[in-house]
């Protein structure tokens, strides 16, 4: 394991492009929409004004201290909107990035070169996993906290050129302190998302062929199968319903925050509800995810399916396209 720094690096120098320029991109496009929307706002000023039912001086004249308070909670959800497109788009290269892991050096051949060097197969695998959960998921959050303050100089400015002092809004406003609780909650994120992690990982170094293939179509199957087997009356594993979230967290628990509905309701939790949506990073609920069978099953079947991948990097040379 004295190796593992030069492993990471080795992964971001080999995946910058998708590890730091998605997120760049993707923030980018929020900012430039946010600029052209100022612009449009601008350009046809009195129809939004008349169709908004308010004017700009009227927001000058009556807007105090909690309405101030207010925009800075408004902020703090901005910034975790920036965090999650940004991290909708890191999903795709994190899944992606996983399934080619420890094939795409199998179908070039240079594994061998890999093998030749004094790295153990367990070493190469374990930098793979965390990169997926801690080193993806930090440049996503650097990429968006920068985003989201090119964001705030821009909004002050355009609020000051309108007469309007946001400084109040953007001093109640919480940027770092939502960044550190999101990096807090990264070991919550890394556990919950071990099976996924894992299960990718082993068709990577399983598969001669087609990893996505096997990785996509064996949870299908095997839950059209049960629903079949329950609907014909035969003997079935259990309710499609719970088939499909133990399946499902297979495949999407790298999608981050998915941990937040604690596995009861895998995409659902309590957003569609009117719930704080702050206070799903609270550290003290977050935590309360350890207590859970379900976080630390889904964590043992992962180390079980990455000690399979290690199995399977040791016997596997080539692939066979």
């Amino acid at each position: 394991m004295n190796h593992l720094p030069l492993l990471l690096k080795r992964e971001y120098w080999e995946h910058r492009g998708g590890f730091l320029w998605t997120p760049v991109w993707i923030t980018a496009s929020i900012l430039i929409l946010t600029v052209l929307g100022m612009l449009a706002a601008e350009v046809f000023r009195s129809h939004v004004q008349v169709h908004a039912g308010f004017s700009l001086d009227e927001l000058r004249a009556n807007i105090g201290a909690n309405d101030m308070a207010e925009a800075g909670r408004g902020l703090d959800v901005v910034q975790l909107m920036f965090g999650g497109v940004a991290s909708i788009g890191l999903f795709f290269v994190t899944f992606f990035y996983l399934l080619g892991a420890l094939y795409d050096d199998r179908r070039d051949r240079s594994v061998l070169f890999w093998k030749s060097l004094p790295v153990s197969d367990v070493a190469t695998v374990v930098s793979k996993a965390l990169t997926a959960v801690l080193v993806i998921p930090a440049f996503a959050l650097v990429v968006s906290t920068a985003a989201y303050v090119v964001f705030l100089v821009i909004a002050t400015v355009w609020a000051g050129v309108h007469g309007l002092n946001a400084l109040p809004a953007v001093l109640a406003a919480h940027p770092l302190g939502i960044a550190l609780r999101i990096v807090a909650l990264l070991p919550v994120g890394a556990l919950w998302a071990l099976p996924a992690v894992g299960w990718l990982l082993f068709w990577s170094a399983f598969a001669r062929s087609k990893p996505f293939l096997w990785a996509v179509l064996v949870p299908l199957i095997a839950l059209v199968a049960n629903a079949w087997l329950g609907l014909m009356g035969g003997p079935h594993l259990t309710s499609t319903a719970q088939l499909a979230a133990m399946l499902g967290r297979l495949l999407f628990s790298i999608v981050p925050g998915s941990w937040i509905a604690g596995g009861k309701h895998f995409f659902g939790g309590n957003w569609a509800h009117g719930d704080d949506v702050l206070g799903h990073l609270d550290l003290g609920r977050s935590y309360a995810l350890f207590a859970t069978p379900d976080l630390w099953v889904g964590a043992v079947a992962g180390l079980a399916l990455l000690a399979a991948a290690v199995w399977y990097r040791g016997r596997r040379i080539e692939s066979s396209v």
